[in-house]
């Protein structure tokens, strides 16, 4: 369930671009309406612990990545 975001950055969110008005990584999971404790994230190939995404601040062209653990095997 993707919500509607503003543009004013362009940055790749799961191999896909998009623009966002997001400032933190903690910005960009609560507009893409995420439970934030049920997710795991990464910014440009580091990965960013809950705790940190709001000090983890979004810039042009970042790539993250954003996923949720599945069971199963």
């Amino acid at each position: 369930m993707q919500k509607s975001i503003a543009r004013d950055m362009s940055i790749t969110v799961n191999g896909e671009r998009m623009g966002t008005s997001a400032r933190t990584l903690a910005e960009l999971v609560a507009a893409l309406g995420h439970d934030a404790a049920s997710i795991a994230t990464a910014v440009n190939g580091e990965f960013v612990a809950r705790k940190a995404r709001e000090e983890c601040g979004l810039a042009e062209g970042d790539a993250v990545e954003i996923v949720a653990p599945r069971q199963g095997g």
